[in-house]
This record gives C-alpha cells, sequence and structure tokens, in this order.
C-alpha cells in the first residue's frame, strides 16, 4: 500500500518481514503402559525362536502316525502383560496321501493364527468336519468324526494347555450328582475299614447279588440281610 511522505526523509532503516515466533518446545508426554503393550497382528515378524509343542495323532485309517506341531510366540515377556499365543502349525506324516490338502489346511491355520484375535472357533470348525466314509473311535472310547476333526480335537488340546480355552465347569445338577457319588464312595470306604456296612452283623459276608457285607449263617444257610437273597432259595 502506498504511504505519500510529507515531511523531509532525515534517516532510514530496512525493515524486514516479521519473524514467525519461536514455537514452544512441547515437551512430549510419556507413552502409557497400554500403549506399549504389542499385540499380535499380521505384520509382526516372526521371532528367531518360538515355542512349541507336538502332538502325537496315530488313526486306525493309516499305518503312520500325524505328528502335529504348533509354535508360540511369547507376547510382553517379563510383564503383566505377558501373553502366549500360537504363531504357526505344521503337520507331517510318512503317509503322503493326504499331503496335498493338508499342506494347504496348514497353511490357512496359520495364516488365521497370525491375524491375532480370538481363534478358539477354528477348533468347532475342524470339529464339525465329517468323513463320507465314517468315522472312528480314538484311543480312549472318543469318537472322531473325520481325520480333521482330530486335528482340531489337537488344536483344543494346546489352547487349553495355553489358557486360550478355558473349562465351562460344572451345572448344579453335575455338582449334586458327583457329590452323592463322592458320599457313597466314602461311605464304603469307611464301612471297609471297619469291617460294618450300615447295622448288619460285624462278621456279616458280602452277598455276591447285592455286593453288601450283609449275609449270615441263618438255620445253616447263607443269608443276606439286605436283599433277602439266600443260599438255600
Amino acid at each position: 500500500m502506498a504511504k505519500k511522505i510529507d515531511q523531509k526523509i532525515v534517516d532510514y532503516d530496512v525493515v524486514r518481514e516479521e519473524e514467525p515466533p519461536a514455537q514452544e518446545t512441547v515437551a512430549k508426554a510419556e507413552p502409557r503402559e497400554e500403549d506399549k503393550v504389542v499385540h499380535l497382528h499380521e505384520k509382526l515378524e516372526r521371532p528367531e525362536m518360538l515355542l512349541g509343542s507336538t502332538y502325537k495323532v496315530k488313526t486306525p485309517l493309516s499305518e503312520h502316525a500325524l505328528y502335529i506341531t504348533i509354535n508360540d510366540v511369547i507376547l510382553n515377556p517379563g510383564t503383566q502383560h505377558e501373553l502366549r499365543r500360537p504363531f504357526e502349525i505344521f503337520i507331517n506324516s510318512k503317509n503322503m496321501d493326504h499331503f496335498q490338502w493338508i499342506v494347504a489346511l496348514t497353511r490357512i491355520i496359520s495364516a488365521v493364527f497370525r491375524k491375532g484375535g480370538d481363534v478358539t472357533f477354528l477348533v468347532e470348525e475342524l470339529r464339525s468336519v465329517f468323513d463320507p466314509r465314517g468315522g472312528y473311535f480314538k484311543k480312549g472310547g472318543k469318537y472322531m468324526p473325520s481325520l480333521v476333526a482330530e486335528i482340531g480335537d489337537a488344536i483344543e488340546c494346546h489352547l487349553r494347555m495355553i489358557g486360550m480355552l478355558k473349562d465351562d465347569g460344572l451345572d448344579e445338577h453335575q455338582k449334586k450328582l458327583v457329590a452323592e457319588k463322592r458320599a457313597q464312595y466314602e461311605s464304603v470306604v469307611e464301612s471297609s475299614k471297619t469291617g460294618k456296612s450300615g447295622d448288619f452283623p460285624d462278621g456279616a459276608q458280602l452277598c455276591l447279588k447285592c455286593n453288601t457285607k450283609a449275609a449270615i449263617q441263618m438255620d445253616g444257610c447263607l443269608t443276606c440281610l439286605n436283599c433277602g437273597d439266600s443260599k438255600c432259595g
């Protein structure tokens, strides 16, 4: 903007543009402990060492066993936020019949593990796979609808071991039944120690019909005072 000068110029000076005010140094707040917590996600680099567990699966479908290895990553070690989470899975066997789909399955499961979050849904998804040729009973009498279901069973075992899955526990009815059975067992043990069973005589023998120490000699014949069974008919 032009300015008219009405007086003589007696002095001059160079006018500089105003310098911006010096920015005050803002002290950065220390990050909260919650912000330092490392969570499992797909961009987390694989550590040099992982903790692993191997599960042997022997099925009647093959003479060779499957060996399922699940490796875990330890997050925030040494802190109150320390967690052990599954990172990858490998399945090995001498039987090459299922090699192709097993490799594909392990890569998909490993990818899901590395995504983080709740991966427990994998257990139900795998255990719901049924073999159209029929399932089998594994050692201990547990029914397995397919080989894939047993892989899911091994993963469930591992997730329980590292604490990702919790036992539901017994309901009230089951607790009551267990308490009754325990009381019955303790009563039998106590009776065997004292040599008595209820109000029956000390010298009573075990009745083979009702399994109670209530059989005594009556009229020359072994008779049970509990159920009435008699050798004489």
